[in-house]
C-alpha cells in the first residue's frame, strides 16, 4: 500500500531551484524525492538554538521562485512540530508548513553542492549520485 502524499509549495531562488534539479537528475530521482531527503537531513538538527537561528536566516533573502513538491504525508506532518519548535526556540512564528519547508530546503541547499550529492548517495546506498554540471 502506498502512503498518501501532500503537495506543498517551496519558495526558493532560481539558483536553488536549478541546484535541486541537478541533484535530482544526478541522483536519477525527482525534485520531490530530493526535497524529502533534504528535509530528513535538516529536521533533526533544529532542536538546538544555533540551527534554529540558521533556519531563520535562510528566510531573510527573498525567494522569487515557487517549486511544487510532493512529500509523504508522514514527513509533511513533521513540519508542524518543527514550526512549533522554531517558535519556542527563537520566539519567531513561521506561519505555515510551506514557510518551514522553504526555510529547511534553503538551509539544506546552502551546503556545498558536491557534499549534498554525496549525502544523497549515502542515504540511498547503491544508487550513485553525481552532480550534473550546470
Amino acid at each position: 500500500m502506498e502512503s498518501e502524499e501532500v503537495m506543498l509549495t517551496v519558495r526558493i531562488t532560481t539558483a536553488e531551484r536549478a541546484l535541486l534539479r541537478r541533484l535530482a537528475q544526478g541522483h536519477r530521482s525527482d525534485v520531490s524525492e530530493v526535497v524529502a531527503d533534504g528535509l530528513l537531513d535538516v529536521l533533526p538538527s533544529l532542536h538546538c538554538a544555533p540551527d534554529a537561528y540558521r533556519l531563520l536566516a535562510a528566510l531573510t533573502p527573498p525567494a522569487p521562485c515557487a517549486q511544487t513538491v510532493w512529500l509523504p504525508a508522514e514527513l509533511a506532518d513533521l513540519l508542524v512540530p518543527a514550526t512549533t519548535r522554531i517558535a519556542q526556540t527563537t520566539g519567531v512564528r513561521l506561519g505555515s508548513s510551506c514557510v518551514m519547508l522553504g526555510a529547511a530546503v534553503r538551509l539544506w541547499l546552502g551546503q556545498d553542492p558536491q557534499l549534498l550529492a554525496e549525502h544523497l548517495s549515502t542515504m540511498h546506498a547503491g544508487r550513485p549520485a553525481a552532480l550534473v554540471a550546470a
